[in-house]
């Protein structure tokens, strides 16, 4: 089997709409896909009803969190999106989202960037807006030649001359209310440097106390010698490990099923999981969508 459980979509920075998302993962041979656009579970609904047969989707989200002044992500896998109080949380995250890239706006301005609202906002479409959408307005500006040069001290990245701080959720509530929910919580791409800092080692041994479920090895953003520290962390830790593309379309250069999951701990994933179920493929054709985003 071969499983990548973090993608992204129109319905937060990806490219590709959900219904794109899951044909593309079919193409691209994959077995089972997770949907984890940032802080929304509002894709699953369209992914669900274009999901091709032979193609299993995992519903999830990616949560944004802050720990000590150092931003970071959290997977949630399999919850129910619409537990109260997870729900609450998601919605404060997102409602932060429009006043915060106005913010970025007003500072690129201000730095003699001729970047726009509207811009910013043609580009994230229906989408909930976030730094690669003001970053993509950057590359259509010439400003900087990819979205990845964007997110650098010198514009977007944390502590930027651009950047605006948003909210974000404590990782011990994040996960006590994904727990909450009936889901799983994996720590995604953690020693992913180039992003700005990063969390210290000690303090994922306090999440696994907490609740943390797994972490994010095989990812773009870790080289080969992180990958190998981190899955030794995790053996310590007792968590799993898990492997993923962070596909968003053509925002970013890695593709499909570039990094992958093992079975058995896609297996593992699942059994913890009581908020939601794996949904299996039936060509496309369900017409029971809304439930297939449970």
């Amino acid at each position: 089997m071969r499983i990548d459980l973090h993608t992204h979509s129109t319905a937060s920075d990806g490219t590709d709409t959900p219904a794109e998302l899951v044909r593309g993962a079919a193409a691209a041979g994959l077995d089972v896909v997770a949907l984890t656009d940032h802080d929304t579970t509002r894709g699953h609904a369209e992914a669900v009803a274009a999901l091709p047969e032979g193609l299993t989707l995992v519903t999830g989200a990616e949560l944004s969190c802050r720990l000590d002044g150092v931003s970071m992500h959290l997977l949630a896998y399999l919850f129910d999106p619409e537990e109260p109080a997870l729900l609450a949380e998601r919605e404060l995250v997102r409602d932060d989202r429009v006043p915060r890239a106005k913010g970025m706006v007003a500072k690129l301005n201000a730095l003699g960037v001729p970047v726009t609202w509207d811009q910013v906002a043609r580009i994230a479409g229906d989408g909930s807006v976030g730094r690669p959408h003001v970053a993509s307005a950057l590359v259509e500006l010439g400003v900087v030649p990819t979205v990845s040069d964007a997110f650098t001290g010198q514009w977007l990245a944390d502590g930027g001359r651009a950047w605006v701080a948003k909210h974000e959720t404590d990782p011990f509530e994040a996960i006590r209310l994904v727990k909450g929910a009936g889901g799983v919580c994996v720590f995604a791409h953690p020693a992913a440097a180039k992003r700005g800092r990063t969390v210290p080692e000690s303090a994922i041994a306090e999440l696994a106390a907490a609740g943390l479920d797994g972490i994010e090895a095989d990812h773009m953003d870790h080289d080969p010698d992180t990958r190998a520290r981190l899955r030794g962390l995790a053996k310590e830790l007792g968590l799993l490990v898990t492997g993923s593309s962070d596909y968003h379309g053509s925002r970013k250069t890695v593709s499909l099923g570039e990094f992958t999951t093992d079975p058995d701990v896609y297996g593992e994933i699942t059994r913890r999981a009581t908020g939601a179920f794996p949904v299996p493929g039936a060509g496309g054709s369900r017409t029971d969508a809304g439930a297939g985003a449970a």
